[in-house]
């Protein structure tokens, strides 16, 4: 990305809307999430001075004009964020696609002042903008001819002003790590995949699933990784000849293991090399006649469109809503038509054209059986994941495996989060391709100095992809006291690599085994940590595994607080949640909720600040908002506890609103992981598999492994858009170890976005806003995008 200016770094009260009226539309296919990039592009547009308008039924909408293209409101967002598909309706429109229709959509823009547009659809709704901006003055003039518009509107409304947000399931737009959708509609899959596995371990069932995409196979792809699916068959990937016999063997293999069931994923593009449709009938009638396998078929079909957005949608949505009105304040006559988007944890404004054209070769590259070309240009991820899915769904014979006579442990340490478990599966199945012997060790470091430690196979962890909690069993129990009994059990097991994975005493516990490579050689070896809990309180790194999972519930939960209320009297709702001193959870959680406030140790607060809320609560309450959501972190503050805020909203509210509290507890720690968890613990863990490998053999030397370098002991993380290796001893100057927090951490810029979504006058630093890049230059070397999905 190009280097932030100095200019750049303004805040929002800069940027005035005053005078510009800007409209939204949803178009194309439906996506989970397109509501909340609704209600935050209303409500930043509001926020700056604009006025703002909906146009339903996209562009068909646009075309007819009249009630379709209607101011909006504040609170004509209000409680949209958590429901499925687009209230404002999307229509495919082939009017649209005529000049004539594009003439009667220009009159109506016109007529109301038009000329910002944020349309969040698919490619051919990004095309449709771009050729209707391209179009545009042509368009006035032939309008000033008709005697339709005045000839001084041809110069007042002089250039049309495009931004895309991309809103589809498929997650098939190239320059964008995901699409609006994509994640909620993995939720969905991995949902029924989960349900389905339990009936056909009863009964020793196969099951072929249907999954949507189009010509896209990564839902197909994702959620094969993220449920440990047998085999899975992609547009991009098509089987070699033979294939049939091969997938059979496979799942031969896996039934003579003792392996109660099967699962088979199918994109519904899915084809063989020759390009020839492969259904998921047929791929049951091959099964059952080869193998006689009492065999089932499921197509998913629209359940996957459907249904409350995720967190990560939602959250998704609101950063790009409200990036897409920034882009719009910012842009020029002579500013190409851009697509906002994230990369890693960063917002990116990327050339609408470029991405259409990308997006466009892919299909090029697949119709001419370019199908290794048409994988390159998905992107980063794509590669990522389908090279991680081979690496851990084929094993290869032992004949065929490398021995590298090398022994790797792996731990979990600290409290259990969802995701540790896929984390484990996939370290544990890389190191025994990789031709590593792997150790499990079971309760932390607890059970490592108590000799809890024995050889783990590529059976054992299967099926543990989908299980919440830790397995192999966790501990806070640190090293420190015990490094003696910890040295002596490596010697006895010779044990030649260490990877830890777990959250905050996990890194405590590399920095004692660091501290000590002096005192015992046994810790002179290649150190990992994987960053795992759901308070991603963890230095070096933007996400933790479990975070996501834990947010969900999180969201959930509040979505089902607030609906509670529907129907009585104005009521606020304060709901205490976890994380120590580390606000992540409250702070994006009340992003992804419509919470109204959000109380954090990192963000400190008094007296005057609770009164400021309640006031505010107070006067929204006296217009149309029924609801109120108040979120605060468990850690926040020692004296403004739940129950203190509680009586505060329920005293200084009487007569306008009444109070409940909510404390969530643990179950902010238990279920199954959500799909990017179960992703995420996979590939950075196969990922930290590989660093290993090639650091034993980099430091093995006559006949023993000997690393004592800072870089053999380190964390890896995500940090804004790429994995980032980072030893343990350079991370201590970043870190509040008092508070178990970072001093730095990058979600604090959300704050203000959920304050100004709230109807809070506050300031927003712009500086880390998007600017405008390439496509080919959007993704670093090494960057995953999304990371996990």
């Amino acid at each position: 990305m190009m280097a932030q200016t100095d200019t750049k770094k303004i805040f929002f009260e800069n940027l005035s809307g005053a005078g510009k009226a800007i409209a939204v539309l949803t178009s194309g296919g439906d996506a989970q999430g397109m509501n909340a990039a609704v209600r935050a592009v209303v409500r930043m547009g509001l926020y700056v001075g604009a006025k703002v308008y909906f146009i339903r039924e996209g562009y068909q909408g646009m075309v007819d004009g009249g009630e379709n293209i209607k101011e909006a409101t504040w609170e004509s967002v209000s409680s949209m964020l958590q429901v499925g598909g687009t209230v404002i309706g999307s229509a495919r429109c082939k009017e649209f696609r005529t000049h004539e229709g594009r003439l009667k959509a220009a009159l109506n823009l016109v007529k109301l002042g038009i000329t910002n547009l944020c349309v969040i659809g698919g490619d051919g709704s990004l095309t449709g903008a771009n050729l209707f901006r391209e179009e545009w003055s042509g368009l006035l003039t032939e309008l000033v001819e008709q005697g339709s518009i005045e000839p001084q509107s041809v110069q007042t409304y002089s250039a049309l002003h495009i931004v895309g947000m991309v809103g589809s399931i498929d997650n098939d737009f190239c320059g964008t790590d995901m699409t609006i959708g994509t994640d909620s509609a993995l939720h969905r899959i991995i949902e029924v995949v989960d349900a389905i596995m339990t009936t056909a371990q009863s009964h020793q069932r196969t099951f072929v699933l249907e999954v949507m995409g189009r010509h896209c196979g990564y839902l197909a792809l994702v959620s094969a990784l993220a449920c440990g699916a047998d085999w899975v068959l992609i547009p991009e990937m098509p089987p070699d000849d033979g294939w049939e016999e091969k997938m059979c063997e496979k799942l031969s293999a896996n039934r003579a293991e003792m392996k109660r069931l099967n699962i088979i994923i199918v994109a519904e593009g899915a084809i063989d090399a020759n390009n020839k449709p492969i259904t998921a009938d047929s791929i049951k009638d091959l099964v059952v006649k080869r193998l006689g396998f009492d065999t089932r078929v499921t197509i998913l079909g629209h359940v996957q469109r459907g249904g409350t957005p995720s967190a990560f949608d939602r959250i998704l949505a609101s950063r790009m809503g409200v990036e897409a009105v920034l882009a719009l304040l910012e842009t020029t006559a002579n500013t190409p038509a851009c697509v906002v988007s994230l990369c890693g944890n960063q917002s990116v404004r990327l050339p609408l054209l470029e991405c259409v054209q990308m997006t466009q070769e892919v299909q090029k590259a697949m119709d001419e059986k370019k199908f290794e070309e048409a994988v390159k240009l998905r992107g980063r991820s794509f590669q990522n994941n389908l090279k991680t899915y081979k690496l851990l769904a084929h094993r290869k014979p032992e004949s065929e495996l490398p021995h590298s006579n090398f022994n790797v442990a792996v731990l979990n340490v600290g409290a259990p989060a969802a995701g540790m478990n896929a984390a484990v599966r996939s370290a544990v199945r890389v190191g025994i391709s990789e031709g590593h012997k792997m150790f499990a060790v079971s309760d932390g470091f607890e059970g490592f100095y108590k000799g809890q430690i024995k050889e783990i196979k590529w059976a054992d962890v299967g099926g543990w992809t989908g299980q919440g909690g830790s397995l192999l069993g966790t501990k806070r129990t640190l090293p420190a006291k015990h490094v003696g009994k910890i040295a002596e059990q490596m010697r006895t097991h010779n044990i030649n690599a260490l990877l830890v994975i777990g959250g905050f005493e996990a890194l405590e516990s590399l920095l004692q085994l660091y501290e000590e490579r002096a005192t015992y050689q046994e810790f002179c070896i290649p150190m990992c940590m994987l960053p795992a809990t759901i308070s991603n309180n963890v230095p070096g790194s933007d996400l933790t595994i479990g975070a996501d999972t834990a947010l969900n519930a999180i969201v959930e939960t509040c979505d089902r607080i607030k609906q509670s209320a529907s129907g009585t009297k104005r009521r606020v709702f304060i709901i205490e949640t976890m994380g120590g001193y580390c606000g992540y959870l409250a702070t994006v959680a009340g992003l992804a909720a419509g919470a109204d406030a959000a109380y954090i140790y990192e963000e400190p607060f008094d007296i005057r600040d609770l009164q400021a809320n309640v006031e505010h609560l107070t006067e929204k309450m006296k217009t149309s908002i029924q609801r109120g959501l108040v979120l605060r972190n468990e850690n926040c503050n020692d004296n403004y506890t739940t129950d203190f805020i509680y009586q505060l909203y329920t005293e200084e509210g009487k007569g306008v609103f009444d109070c409940r509290k909510n404390v969530l507890g643990h179950m902010q720690q238990g279920g199954a992981p959500s799909p990017f968890d179960r992703n995420f613990g996979t590939k950075i863990s196969a990922k930290a598999m590989q660093w290993v490998s090639k650091k034993l053999l980099e430091t093995f030397r006559q006949g023993r492994v000997f690393a004592n370098s800072e870089d053999s002991c380190c964390l890896l993380g995500m940090r804004r858009r790429a994995l980032i290796f980072q030893p343990v001893v350079q991370l201590k100057e970043r870190t509040d170890f008092v508070h178990r927090i970072p001093k730095e951490q990058w979600w604090l810029k959300l704050r203000p976005l959920m304050k100004i979504l709230a109807k809070y006058k506050t300031s927003y630093d712009v500086s880390d806003s998007g600017q405008l890049e390439h496509v080919v230059h959007s993704l670093p070397r090494d960057s995953d995008a999304s990371v996990a999905m």
